[in-house]
C-alpha cells in the first residue's frame, strides 16, 4: 500500500439508545486500499457502529480519524461528500425513478442548467457495463428484480469519488455469478486505493475477499486480526463468547431426527404464472417441514405468494386439507390458517415506527377487537407470552420495532403468525441476514412448531439449512418442480446437480429420491 498509516481509525465509541447500550468502547481501524470484513451477531453493534461512522447517528463519545483528520459528519450525503460511500442490506433507492437517475441522484450531469440525460445514461451503461451488468438504464428501478437492484446500488456508491465504500450484506439478494463480479469489482477498488469495510454473516465471503477482520460482540470489539489468522471455528466463537467445542457442538438449531408427518396440509400442482412460474408443484403435511430449493430466479418466492394468494395464477390448483382452493387475497389465506413470512422485512414484514406490540399483534386484531376496538388487556397478555416464549431481547412491548436487531424482528414476526395458530407456516429466508446464534435460535424454533404438528414450507438459499431441517426437499428451476428428495436423499450434491439439470434431462419427469 502506498501509505502506512490507516485510513480510518474509530476509537472509543459508544452509544446509548433509551433502555439500549448499542455500543460501548468500541473501535475499528482500516488500512489504505484495504478489504476489511466487519462481523457480529445481531445486535453486536456493527450497523450503528456504521451509522455513526456516516453520520445517521451522533455518538455518545469516541474519536473518529478519516484520512488523517478528525471528522463528525452530521449526515450520510456530508459523508459521501467527503469520500464514504454506504451500500446498505435493505436497498434505499427510489422505485419509480430509472436506474440511470438512481445511480446519479443529487449529482447529475448538467448542460445549460439542465440535465444531460443522454450523457447520464450513458456514463451510467459504462458504470454497470464495468460490473457485468446489461440493462436498459432508462427503465423504473421497480421493473428489475432484488438482484438487480442491489448491483445499481453498488454502482451508485462505486461512481462517487470515494476513498471508502461501505457494503453492509452486499451479497443477500446475489446469486453466486453475482457474488463474482461483485468481488472482481471489490479487487478493483483495492487495486485502485480504495478501501472498502465489507459487513456479511457468510464466513466464506469474509475468507475470500478480506484482508482483516473485526468481530463485535454485545456493542464492543473483541477481536481485529487478518483474515488468514483465523479459523472459521475461531471466529464464530469469538462472536459467540463460547469455546470452539461449544460451538461445534451446536452448528445447527434443527433436530436430525425426521418429524412425524401427518395428513395432508397443502397440494399445491401445476402452478403457472407468465414467465416466472412454468409448472411448479409442491405439498406440504402437517409436522413436515418441506424445503424449497432453487437458485435464484427459479420461482421460490412466486411459489410462495401463489400459495398465500399474494400473487393470482393463470393455471393450476391449490389444495388445503383436501379441499380445492381459491384465495383472492392473503385474507382469504390467512383464514383458513396459513402464515407467511416474506424474505423482505423492511417492505412486507415489520411496520418500522410502530411497536413490537403492534407489530406482533397486527394479523390477530381482528379476534382481539369488537365493535372496532382492540383489547389492550388481551393484546398485551399475548405479546408477554411471545416475548417470553421465544426469547425477544427487547426493552419492553412499546419499544419501536425498528430498534431491534434483525433477528429480533424476525422473531416478531413469527410470533405474528404463531398467535394465530396456523395450520401451514411459510417462510422465505426466515435466517437470511441474521447472527449465527439468533439463526439457531429460529431453526430450533421452526423445528419445534413442526414437532407440535404445524407445516412448514421453508425457503431457504443455505443447502446446509436444507439439508439438516427438511423432511423433503422441493427443488425449483426456471418455475417448474425438477425433483422431489426425501430421508437419505437429502444432499447438498443431489439438490445441486437437481439446481442445474438440462431441459432435455427434464423431459424425462420430476426426479424422486427415496432413503
Amino acid at each position: 500500500m502506498a501509505h502506512t498509516d490507516p485510513l480510518l481509525t474509530m476509537e472509543l465509541i459508544s452509544k446509548v439508545f433509551p433502555g439500549v447500550i448499542a455500543l460501548s468502547n468500541a473501535h475499528i481501524q482500516v488500512g489504505r486500499g484495504e478489504v476489511h470484513g466487519l462481523i457480529g451477531q445481531n445486535g453486536a453493534g456493527k450497523s450503528t457502529l456504521i451509522k455513526i461512522l456516516t453520520g445517521a447517528y451522533r455518538r455518545d463519545s469516541g474519536t473518529i480519524i478519516f484520512d488523517g483528520q478528525p471528522v463528525d459528519f452530521s449526515s450520510p450525503l456530508q459523508a459521501q461528500n467527503n469520500g464514504v460511500s454506504t451500500i446498505y442490506q435493505e436497498i434505499n433507492l427510489v422505485p419509480f425513478r430509472s436506474a440511470a437517475e438512481n445511480i446519479f441522484m443529487g449529482r447529475e450531469p448538467l448542460r445549460w442548467g439542465l440535465i444531460d440525460w443522454q450523457r447520464m445514461n450513458r456514463q451510467a451503461e459504462q458504470t454497470l457495463e464495468g460490473m457485468g451488468v446489461d440493462i436498459d438504464v432508462t427503465q423504473p428501478l421497480m421493473t428489475f428484480n432484488i438482484a438487480i437492484q442491489q448491483m445499481i446500488a453498488i454502482a451508485r456508491a462505486i461512481s462517487v469519488e470515494s476513498k471508502l465504500v461501505v457494503m453492509d450484506e452486499p451479497t443477500s439478494s446475489l446469486d453466486d455469478r453475482e457474488v463474482e463480479t461483485l468481488f472482481n469489482v471489490i479487487r478493483q477498488l483495492k487495486a485502485d486505493g480504495i478501501s472498502v469495510i465489507f459487513v456479511s454473516h457468510r464466513l466464506g465471503e469474509l475468507y475470500a475477499i478480506c484482508d482483516r477482520v473485526t468481530i463485535m460482540r454485545d456493542g464492543q470489539t473483541v477481536d481485529d486480526q487478518p483474515m488468514h489468522s483465523i479459523s472459521k471455528l475461531d471466529l464464530v466463537a469469538k462472536m459467540l463468547g463460547k469455546t470452539p467445542g461449544e460451538v461445534s457442538r451446536h452448528q445447527t438449531g434443527f433436530d436430525a431426527s425426521q418429524h412425524q408427518a401427518q395428513e395432508t396440509v397443502l397440494e399445491a400442482s401445476d402452478l403457472r404464472r407468465g414467465r416466472v412460474l412454468h409448472g411448479a408443484s409442491v405439498s406440504v403435511r402437517a409436522g413436515e417441514i418441506v424445503g424449497l430449493a432453487g437458485l435464484l430466479g427459479s420461482g421460490r418466492t412466486e411459489v410462495a405468494r401463489a400459495i398465500f394468494g399474494a400473487d393470482q395464477v393463470e393455471q393450476g390448483t391449490v389444495s388445503m386439507d383436501g379441499e380445492e382452493v381459491r384465495f383472492r387475497s392473503p385474507t382469504d389465506a390467512i383464514r383458513r390458517g396459513i402464515g407467511f413470512c416474506s424474505e423482505d422485512r423492511k417492505a412486507e414484514g415489520v411496520i418500522p415506527y410502530m411497536s413490537v406490540r403492534e407489530n406482533l399483534t397486527l394479523a390477530a386484531l381482528p379476534t382481539l377487537s369488537r365493535a372496532g376496538i382492540v383489547s389492550r388487556e388481551q393484546q398485551q397478555a399475548i405479546v408477554e407470552r411471545f416475548i417470553k416464549r421465544l426469547a425477544i431481547k427487547t426493552s419492553g412491548p412499546d419499544q419501536k420495532i425498528r430498534e431491534l436487531s434483525g433477528g429480533n424482528q424476525q422473531k416478531v414476526l413469527l410470533a405474528r403468525w404463531m398467535c394465530l395458530n396456523p395450520r401451514l407456516l411459510i417462510l422465505d429466508e426466515p435466517t437470511r441476514g441474521i447472527d449465527v446464534g439468533a439463526k439457531g435460535e429460529i431453526q430450533s424454533l421452526i423445528n419445534e412448531l413442526a414437532d407440535q404438528g404445524l407445516g412448514v414450507l421453508m425457503i431457504s438459499s443455505e443447502l446446509e439449512e436444507l439439508t439438516e431441517g427438511s423432511d423433503r426437499v422441493v427443488v425449483l428451476r426456471d418455475g417448474q418442480t425438477v425433483a422431489e428428495l426425501s430421508d437419505d436423499a437429502i444432499t447438498e450434491t443431489a439438490i445441486m446437480t437437481a439446481m442445474a439439470q438440462d431441459a432435455d434431462q427434464q423431459e424425462s419427469g420430476v426426479q424422486h429420491g427415496q432413503a
